[in-house]
């Protein structure tokens, strides 16, 4: 009789397959509008980014275009050997890690600063225009962006050496001095970039419950304290979140900006991976070298998200996955 009652509850607990899959694509049936939401995004990425994995293969082969992709020879790692004995990798790799790692370490926690500083202001005249002010270089094209560098930083006519020779010191050839490149590069990144990156946060700042200050003041804690107990861990998982994207996106620097400002006095400093693969590949009809260094630097940049992913999870419990 027990082990009659056990066959008959464990027959009605485990649904058959047959019954599972008739309820599963009931679900989908009845909540068909959100895959048509999600349809644009999915055919996106779809047709522009898993697609094109199948021209990968030219990295391994002699590519040519009158022989096509599997026409051509195929040469194994011939093209990867080539790029790591050349006397231009380190260079490259240098300036990739240089540029991307002194981003990151003074554009990742200034939009966090400005965001901490905006939740804060009481005025709500002044913190509006102090957003608009500071999201509005956002949206300024790339190339009027390296316009404004390159006009501003001219060492004849530009306003910076105009008040550099105002302190009384000798003008300055930023742009021709490699060793002023990165900082270039970077200050006007985070002049552009900084005022949309608080959008985030104080989207995360909007969470803290009031109560949460309000027992604070009770307690006897300035605004400081305040900051610093209840506001930056609240937004911690935001923060680590997007750390672990900017990690996993280092080697993945955009090369538009950096071959807009680019001269051959400062290629020293300038010449990335990015601007690299563009001119080999596009310049030099390289195509299955370009193809090579570009996917050498992808992998690249697919370890580091996996690793930061891991070190994050184990250490703070906060991953992408």
């Amino acid at each position: 009789m027990g082990l009659q009652t056990k066959k008959l509850v464990s027959h009605q607990t485990s649904a058959p397959p047959p019954i599972l899959k008739r309820k599963k694509n009931r679900k989908i049936l009845q909540n068909w509008q959100l895959y048509i939401f999600i349809l644009p995004a999915f055919l996106y990425f779809f047709i522009f980014h898993y697609i094109p994995l199948y021209g990968v293969q030219i990295a391994f082969k002699d590519f040519t275009p009158t022989a096509g992709i599997t026409g051509s020879e195929w040469v194994g790692f011939k093209h990867f050997i080539r790029f790591f004995d050349s006397y231009y990798f380190w260079d490259l790799i240098r300036n990739t890690l240089g540029i991307s790692v002194y981003e990151l370490i003074v554009g990742f926690p200034l939009p966090i600063i400005l965001a901490l500083l905006l939740n804060e202001a009481k005025d709500n005249f002044f913190k509006r225009s102090v957003q608009t002010v500071t999201y509005a270089p956002h949206f300024i094209s790339v190339v009027v962006i390296a316009g404004m560098v390159i006009a501003f930083l001219s060492p004849v006519t530009g306003v910076i050496n105009h008040f550099v020779q105002f302190l009384g010191f000798e003008p300055i050839a930023f742009m021709t001095d490699p060793a002023w490149f990165k900082t270039v590069y970077v200050l006007s990144g985070v002049w552009q970039s900084t005022g949309w990156g608080t959008i985030i946060y104080l989207a995360a700042l909007s969470g803290v419950d009031p109560q949460h200050h309000e027992a604070a003041i009770v307690e006897g804690a300035n605004r400081l304290q305040r900051i610093w107990h209840i506001n930056i861990p609240f937004i911690f998982p935001t923060m680590v979140i997007l750390l672990i994207m900017n990690v996993g996106s280092i080697m993945a620097m955009g090369f538009e900006k950096i071959l807009l400002l680019q001269n051959p006095l400062n290629l020293e400093s300038s010449n990335v991976i990015a601007t690299f693969v563009y001119k080999a590949g596009l310049l030099d009809a390289q195509y299955s070298f370009a193809s090579a260094v570009g996917l050498f630097n992808a992998v690249i940049n697919a370890i580091l998200l996996i690793v930061v992913n891991q070190i994050a999870r184990k250490t703070s419990e906060t991953s992408l996955w």
